[in-house]
């Protein structure tokens, strides 16, 4: 059972929903790589390092402080930072419902499941109900560890879902880059848009995200799997030269493109197979646990 971060409640108007709090997010799937000295192949380490004696610091010894003049210290633990603000540190304060159509995807950030505590289950229904049905989600601010966030709350399924969101001002908008002269004059014909739409039309789909794999990790496995084969587990790659582009190669026919997709149509699946079979093949195939390849024997260069 997944351990929550804290218990507390959700607060809108004088109604209070007692819930837990838990991470949404699973453990990510990155190779675990390690840091070498290209030089003797040795693992570079971190070490936590007292700047006044220059002696390593073990993390039973290290704490959080605050600087208030040069060289002094406040010392904040964890208890601080409830003590701080009781009901903050543990409650989800709604402000306001807005329509969820209306947050553009670029405000989500991290998401986060919360779950009825005890006697809860009743009043988490109801606010988890009318939320889905007004098509509404609660803007709220909460608490997570010590930072304040601005966050959403959203009824998915059987759920409620509190997603962190970036504050306006985190976010860059149009104006802050350096958009082209030429595209802020850009003009495309009616028979393109028309073109494009087809294009769009025929590779609609229903969002299904249990389909869409890493497929890169495993292509990367495999380029490990291919140097340790080729013995070439020590050898640094050297990117390659890029051609030069052909003067004009940046003039882009787009109707002919266009064209091209719309008489293309979507990729077929392979001959016998349909395309749910060959996304039930997929789905095992990524199941599959993934083997670490073995790390073959080194020997260690000598001075």
């Amino acid at each position: 059972m997944a351990r929550g971060l804290w218990k507390g409640a959700i607060s809108f108007g004088l109604v209070n929903v007692p819930v837990e709090l838990y991470s949404a997010q699973k453990r990510s799937a990155d190779l675990d790589l390690t840091m070498l000295d290209k030089r003797d192949m040795a693992p570079v380490g971190y070490k936590r390092v007292n700047k006044a004696t220059g002696k390593e610091v073990p993390w039973e010894d290290v704490v959080k402080g605050y600087e208030y003049e040069d060289d002094k210290y406040v010392v904040l633990s964890e208890e601080d930072f409830r003590r701080a603000n009781p009901e903050a540190s543990k409650t989800v304060d709604i402000m306001a419902f807005v329509d969820l159509a209306d947050i553009a995807p670029q405000y989500f950030e991290t998401p986060y499941l919360l779950a009825p505590a005890k006697r809860g289950e009743k009043a988490y229904a109801l606010l988890r109900d009318a939320m889905a049905k007004a098509g509404k989600a609660g803007i709220a601010t909460v608490v997570i560890r010590t930072k304040a966030y601005l966050a959403a709350l959203v009824a998915q399924g059987e759920a409620l879902v509190l997603n962190t969101l970036r504050y306006h001002k985190e976010l860059k908008q149009a104006d802050d880059i350096d958009l082209p002269e030429k595209l802020k004059g850009a003009k495309v014909s009616a028979k393109e848009i028309d073109m494009a739409l087809r294009l769009i039309d025929d590779m609609a789909d229903e969002w299904k995200p249990e389909r869409y794999h890493d497929t890169y990790h495993e292509d990367l496995l495999k380029r490990i799997e291919d140097k340790i084969k080729a013995g070439q587990t020590e050898a640094i790659t050297e990117p390659e030269k890029e051609e030069k582009a052909a003067k004009g190669a940046d003039v882009i026919d787009l109707m002919s493109l266009l064209r091209k997709s719309v008489e293309g149509g979507k990729k077929a699946p392979a001959k016998g197979k349909s395309a749910a079979a060959n996304d039930d093949e997929k789905e095992q195939k990524e199941d599959k646990p993934h083997h670490k390849p073995k790390r073959a024997a080194r020997k260690r260069r000598t001075a």
